[in-house]
């Protein structure tokens, strides 16, 4: 079998950082066509498309992206050993995830655990919308995206939902809000409640439990974010509709007490990747 040739793919990786044809070509000196040829002779020897062509710009395949990793870590190897080796030249398999803005901090940390602090691994980690990760994620920008919001189904892009944890949901207070075994009823009535904003499976849970129990509770917040809630929870704004997860430590130091568990509500935690050839060993890993 015929070596890998450097030099076509230090001019595909030289393009991808780019994004341009016509940049690339100019910083280095060579034709266009040339470029061309180059990275074609590259994508016959891989057996794999490494880029889209879209306009003027060269948007990379999954495999391009693949690609992309290696050349990235071979050629930092390369600049170590420039640099009379200053360091051991290892390769790291790069984990890129995109985690909801709003997502509990700690359900995060839980996630990532088993890789943290590995040595052959570089995480990348991402926050945003909904829209800006599942879009980054379809470009092969992310390898996951960590939610608690279901993906409608999209026959452009194939999303898969899987499910890593569900988590009971309860109310949660400062010490003092709420005398033990005082139910439900006395605790609504005699304090405000933090509740996720509307349209999130949590209120909507809470909505229709209230509603059924004949209970009308005073709203101090409805929050989109679990630190939020969480931070909320802490200055004894009222007490707070969220999983235990997100107030573990707060639970942990009694600085936040877990009132009652509510019945039949849940918050789902989910990781959202697409179909791939060729998916990321350490995410697959983590998913499990």
């Amino acid at each position: 079998m015929a070596e890998l040739n450097y030099n076509h793919l230090r001019y595909f990786w030289s393009v991808a950082h780019d994004g341009n044809l016509t940049r690339t070509a100019v910083r280095l000196g060579v034709s266009q066509s040339a470029l061309s040829v180059q990275i074609r002779k590259l994508e016959d020897r891989l057996g794999q498309p490494l880029f889209e062509r879209r306009s003027r710009q060269m948007v990379l395949t999954e495999a391009g992206r693949i690609a992309l990793d290696h050349a990235d870590s071979i050629f930092a190897t390369g600049s170590d050993l420039v640099g009379t080796l200053r360091r051991t030249g290892v390769a790291r398999q790069p984990v890129r995830i995109g985690a909801l803005a709003t997502l509990s901090r700690n359900f995060q940390i839980d996630f990532l655990r088993p890789i943290l602090g590995r040595g052959d691994i570089d995480i990348v980690l991402r926050s945003g919308s909904a829209g800006e990760l599942l879009a980054s994620l379809a470009a092969h920008g992310l390898d996951a995206v960590l939610t608690n919001q279901p993906v409608p189904a999209d026959t452009l892009t194939p999303y898969v939902t899987h499910r890593l944890s569900e988590q009971p949901v309860s109310l949660v207070g400062m010490p003092g809000m709420g005398a033990p075994g005082a139910g439900m009823a006395a605790w609504l009535d005699a304090h405000p409640v933090i509740v996720p904003t509307i349209g999130s499976s949590v209120r909507t849970g809470f909505d229709a439990l209230v509603d059924r129990l004949g209970l009308s509770p005073q709203i101090a917040a409805e929050v989109d974010d679990m630190a939020m809630m969480r931070l909320l929870a802490r200055e004894g704004a009222g007490l707070a509709v969220l999983p235990a997860i997100v107030v573990k430590d707060e639970l942990a130091d009694g600085s936040l007490i877990e009132l009652e568990r509510l019945p039949g509500i849940a918050e789902q935690f989910l990781a959202i990747t697409v179909s791939r050839k060729f998916p990321n060993p350490v995410v697959t890993s983590l998913i499990g």
